[in-house]
């Protein structure tokens, strides 16, 4: 193996000199030892939570290289970028670079001259780049959007199937799997697909508490939408549309209401889709409107808000899409409106997609909850981290259930009809066969089963399809029933449903209305005073200009939470700057001076 400088810095040096930041957030320190004592890992942290740390610091403190596995090109420049700004010895490998260019990576790989190499798991897994990988002193392996390996999870990439080969590739070396977004079903299958050897679970919490949650139903969508973004022009967001042409048409819609609209998908050329990434990675209030295509590894910290004009596919893919906003730990909006013809849409989807009637009936059972979701009326973060198994104490007072809570009915009695059928038809059956017999439906299935003589038959008459559809999906999201995809999506009673049944407790149902009144936007988490906004926007145009010199997104410069830290504090010296958050060695020396003198004048001229 070729020599390598050893590292002597602690991973406590690495975070304040080189990331400049004072301490480590949750458990980054534990898992950060962890990785560094040799074990393997699976890690499940919120976006925005400094999951990159996890294996960035590890690779710059143990000797040798840190790998990481990434799918998407966007991300690895992104990364790379960012790291180079900080000094950092890092470089990527996939089809972007030319023939030379990817040797001359290999070349400094196999010297000792890099501690993290960012590579595509199919550029990965080729024989000639696994040899020479093989060859070379390799301090771990990190296998970013580990979700993509499992075929239950929301992005599966067939690409990652074959990442198992690095345990017998790489035996001695840790391996760690990293995700933002995976249920129970899906953490078993990561750690099965990729054979992680034994690896310690760190679950380090799913709550993005800066993110407010607003779900509407869908009346008028564009006009929801507008209003929505009437006090938002100056904030960059991303807005998802399920297809390609509600895409460009509602790009060039917000484009003709005064908006910086551009669309993303992948029918585009590469030109264009790259351009209106990078437009919006560098500019300020760019909006993106997009598909699913569009987010996963863009590293955008100041995202102030996603909405989506459709439904996702899953509770999975909306925390997902809706974690890219507010990365930067600052105020940040999730918004969405959603109606019948959506889920009629995605239910289509799924059954002509070419998938096993299992993995179709899982689909299903994941529609139905997230629709379940939609029609809660206690707080909507709670539902939303229960759904992943984490309970929140108490109710956020950050969604739109907590801050306006929605119309209600009394619907104690249906729920126990609901319930009484689910028992006395033997809890063997959907929703659609039950609605048919609590509405007295004679059904050939339903007179065959002798159903039509049950004592629940046509007790339910007085509601549609629609409501009998939105009071079993707000049971299965309460807990008094559960839709089980092994036995095709059956509804079956919880032990909650005893007591509602006996009639010791009543229940309150969500009835769907507009509210027309809309929250109001929260200051910000870092405030600054308003004569202190001429700064501040200097601050920014410096950064913008240092940026653009640089080719890089003004992030990568300093985040808007450093800016304004360095007003609060008005560090007066250059050992003042590093008590700034997010200001290690390398950028004081790249950046220090530059804006301790723009500082400097405002103090000297603050009128």
């Amino acid at each position: 193996m070729p020599e390598t400088t050893p590292q002597t810095d602690s991973p406590d040096d690495i975070l304040r000199n080189i990331f400049g930041y004072a301490g480590f957030r949750g458990q980054q320190a534990d898992i950060i030892q962890h990785v560094c004592s040799g074990a393997d890992a699976l890690i499940l942290m919120p976006t925005g939570g400094g999951k990159s740390l996890c294996y960035q610091i590890p690779a710059m403190a143990m000797p040798g290289m840190g790998i990481v596995v990434s799918p998407l090109i966007a991300l690895m420049r992104d990364q790379v970028r960012a790291l180079l700004e900080l000094g950092v010895r890092a470089a990527f490998l996939n089809s972007t670079l030319t023939p030379q260019e990817q040797a001359d990576v290999l070349d400094r790989a196999r010297r000792g001259e890099l501690d993290l190499l960012y590579v595509a798991p199919e550029r990965l897994l080729q024989e000639e780049t696994l040899t020479q990988l093989v060859s070379m002193d390799v301090s771990l392996i990190a296998i970013d959007e580990a979700h993509c390996v499992s075929s239950w999870g929301h992005d599966f990439r067939q690409d990652y199937l074959e990442l198992n080969r690095l345990r017998e590739q790489f035996p001695s070396v840790p391996r760690l799997a990293l995700t933002a977004t995976a249920d129970e079903r899906t953490r078993e299958d990561i750690i099965k697909r990729l054979a992680l050897d034994d690896p310690e679970r760190f679950i380090t919490g799913f709550d993005r508490p800066n993110i407010r949650y607003s779900v509407h139903p869908k009346t008028d969508a564009r006009r929801q939408l507008l209003g929505f973004l009437s006090d938002r022009r100056d904030q960059a967001g991303i807005v998802y549309c399920l297809s390609r042409k509600s895409v460009e048409r509602t790009a060039e819609w917000l484009h003709q209401q005064g908006f910086d609209a551009l669309p993303y998908h992948a029918g585009l050329d590469v030109e264009t889709r790259t351009g209106n990434q990078e437009r919006f990675l560098t500019d300020d209030a760019v909006v993106i409107v997009a598909t699913i295509a569009f987010g996963m590894g863009i590293d955008k910290p100041d995202v102030r808000f996603v909405a989506h004009m459709d439904l996702p596919k899953s509770v999975e893919a909306y925390y997902q899409e809706t974690g890219r906003a507010g990365r930067d730990g600052e105020p940040a909006d999730a918004w969405m409106v959603y109606g019948l013809q959506d889920v009629v849409r995605l239910s289509r989807m799924v059954e002509e997609s070419e998938a096993s009637e299992q993995h179709k009936r899982y689909e299903r059972m994941k529609l139905d909850t997230l629709l379940g979701w939609c029609e809660v009326t206690r707080c909507r973060r709670r539902q939303l981290l229960r759904y992943f198994g984490e309970e929140l104490p108490r109710d956020c007072g950050n969604c739109d259930v907590c801050l306006q809570p929605p119309v209600t009915w009394d619907g104690t009695q249906a729920a126990q009809k609901a319930l009484s059928c689910v028992y006395r038809t033997g809890q063997r059956f959907g929703a659609g066969h039950l609605i048919d017999v609590l509405r007295g439906q004679l059904r050939d299935k339903v007179t065959r089963l002798r159903h039509d003589a049950l004592s629940t038959f046509g007790i339910g008459a007085e509601f549609s399809d629609a409501q009998w559809r939105s009071i079993f999906r707000q049971l299965v999201v309460r807990g008094f029933l559960i839709s089980d995809p092994a036995r095709f999506g059956a509804l079956r009673l919880t032990p909650a449903a005893r007591s509602l049944l006996r009639g010791e407790e009543e229940l309150f149902l969500r009835e769907d209305v507009e509210r027309a009144k809309k929250a109001s936007v929260r200051k910000r988490h870092i405030d600054i005073d308003i004569e202190d906004e001429e700064l501040l926007d200097a601050l920014k145009r410096l950064r913008r200009e240092l940026a653009q010199a640089q080719g890089v997104p003004p992030y990568v410069v300093f985040h808007d939470a450093t800016l304004k830290e360095m007003i609060l504090l008005r560090p007066k010296k250059t050992a003042d700057m590093l008590e700034v958050s997010g200001v290690g060695q390398a950028k004081l020396a790249k950046y220090g001076d530059t804006f301790l003198k723009l500082l400097r004048t405002f103090d000297l001229h603050p009128d």
